[in-house]
């Protein structure tokens, strides 16, 4: 039977990685220091800290990679359009001179990502409150998609 300390504290582990809106890899720090910390004084901490260390390095391999498509789409789509003599000889590129017609499917795969990566942070917000409040209630919560780097 966990006491109501372990699951405030559960829940408190889940709901400190909402810290990154705030600090810089807030939501790694503060949920291992928790974890860490409390980890051998209850299972539901344990087991609830390893998911939410899990859920966060997984949504940061997931945002890696839709940068990684996104950044090289959009970058390839800018200079293959940018005329590098004009840009050096009157240092002016103008938007208007992309061509968006032949570029059309790299736009599309970076647009994409850039909307997957917008998609896949508000999920992580409201997966984070429900993990929060089912740790709350004395459950062992599991997010999906996750990746168990720590079992």
């Amino acid at each position: 039977m966990e006491t109501k300390n372990d699951k405030v504290i559960a829940a408190l582990t889940h709901l400190s990685a909402l810290l990154q809106y705030f600090i810089p890899f807030g939501n790694f720090i503060f949920p291992i220091i928790i974890w860490s910390s409390k980890k051998e004084k209850s299972e539901l901490i344990d087991h609830n800290g390893k998911q939410i260390i899990n859920f966060q390095l997984s949504l940061f391999i997931y945002s890696l990679v839709l940068v990684l498509i996104a950044i090289p789409a959009f970058s390839t789509v800018i200079f293959s359009s940018m005329d590098w003599n004009e840009l050096l000889n009157n240092h002016d590129f103008f938007w208007n001179k992309i061509n968006y017609a032949d570029n059309i499917s790299i736009i599309t795969i970076g647009i994409i990502s850039v909307l997957l990566f917008f998609i896949l942070k508000i999920v992580e917000f409201f997966l984070i409150i429900i993990a929060a409040i089912n740790a709350s209630n004395g459950e062992k919560y599991n997010y999906p998609l996750t990746i168990n780097f720590i079992k």
